[in-house]
């Protein structure tokens, strides 16, 4: 185990490193280009045995890696915003022929106007397309999760692509203390690749051709089947990866002081950790409150939700994407899941902020919880949806 300061970009280029690809595909993109560079600059010095192809747009990019992963190989690239727009047919492609691999998403705003600050917009952007969705609180995670997700894609019970998210400069620019793992043990761990198929000219076979509207219903349903399964793989990859390494997050979601909380926060991402602050200082003044962090978006961690939140006097759900006109995605999902258990909705509230990378603080966290938390203990109803703005 080695010990090195990292951004959160350059703990992913070390996590793949670890995994070593046989195929990396690079298209620079304002905040993810560190990632591609670090790992363009490993193989050139030798260190890392991969195929680095340059090509010419992110479209390229995902279109190499899919045909290198239907070959055989593994595969990796990473992107941000208007890049993962770009390549949104291939991103589609991907999951519906069921092939296993890695991408990082380093969030960044959709233009336009032209910003290069974070929200969650762009990795939303994704949720119906058939990948796991992973998304980091803090680089150590960052690369955890990189590492886990080659693990959790090639299991035959999954056989998905997944993406993992950090958000741009807040970790992907920012340089914290992360643990590097022994490199021979995560390949010992992941083990050969695994995948369904392999298209290599030994025997003939067809990918992504005209079918019959009930065919092509049955690949559809194939994944979401497949994605309720990868509920239990992540748990257990999760489980497996802490008795190896010694870093254990809990699964699709991490429950932070919610075990005997009256009211949760939900969220997603590095700013779940200023929300934990908050929640520390509310829980000394006799706020009964809990964070539950979604680490997995897609599939949706609907059971976790139930449990914690169904539970609950109040839950207050902060999202960093919205869906205009309705609300943010969060809690569109929360709220479906909890109509599972109608008899036991609990008050409910969504905050939309730091949308375009505004800054949101751990006192701005404090005073919207502790707001919601009055209001209902007071009998009255709180806000159910607010864009919280900060001028």
């Amino acid at each position: 185990m080695v010990r090195k300061a990292l951004t959160g970009n350059h703990a992913i280029s070390y996590a793949v490193k670890l995994v070593k690809p046989e195929v990396i595909a690079a298209y620079p993109i304002t905040p993810q280009t560190s990632i591609v560079e670090k790992l363009s600059e490993m193989v050139e010095s030798g260190e890392l045995d991969s195929t680095m192809i340059r090509v010419e747009s992110e479209h390229s990019a995902l279109a190499a890696c899919y045909g290198a992963a239907l070959a055989g190989a593994r595969a990796f690239t990473a992107t941000s915003s208007q890049g993962l727009l770009y390549m949104h047919e291939v991103v589609h492609w991907v999951s519906r022929a069921r092939i296993p691999m890695v991408m990082a998403v380093v969030s960044r705003t959709i233009n336009a106007p032209w910003n290069i600050w974070p929200d969650h917009s762009d990795f939303m952007d994704q949720r119906d397309a058939g990948w796991i969705m992973a998304y980091a609180m803090d680089n150590q995670e960052a690369l955890d999760l990189t590492i886990q997700a080659f693990k959790i894609s090639e299991d035959p019970e999954v056989y998905l692509p997944v993406m993992v998210g950090i958000e741009g400069f807040i970790l992907g620019h920012t340089t914290m203390p992360v643990e590097i793992p022994d490199e021979e043990l995560v390949r010992e761990w992941l083990g050969p690749r695994r995948q369904p198929y392999v298209v290599d000219g030994s025997s003939p076979i067809g990918v992504g051709g005209l079918t019959m509207p009930e065919e092509t219903e049955d690949i559809f349903h194939g994944i979401q089947e497949s994605m309720e399964s990868a509920k239990r793989v992540i748990e257990r990859v999760d489980r497996e990866y802490g008795r190896m390494f010694g870093r254990s997050y809990g699964g699709l979601t991490q429950c932070y002081r919610c075990e005997d909380a009256d009211y949760l926060a939900v969220s997603m991402g590095a700013w779940s950790g200023d929300l934990m602050e908050a929640v520390n200082k509310l829980r000394e003044e006799g706020y009964r409150v809990g964070v539950l962090r979604l680490r997995f978006y897609r599939p949706f961690p609907r059971e976790d939700l139930l449990e914690h939140a169904g539970r609950s006097k109040g839950v207050v759900v902060f999202d960093r994407a919205v869906s205009f006109g309705a609300w943010g995605p969060i809690f569109a999902d929360l709220v479906a899941s909890l109509a599972e258990r109608p008899e036991k909705l609990p008050a409910l509230s969504n905050i939309v902020a730091g949308i375009a990378g505004v800054n949101i603080t751990s006192e701005d966290f404090e005073k919207l919880v502790k707001r919601f938390i009055e209001s209902v203990e007071k009998g009255e109803k709180p806000v159910y949806f607010e864009w919280f703005r900060k001028r």
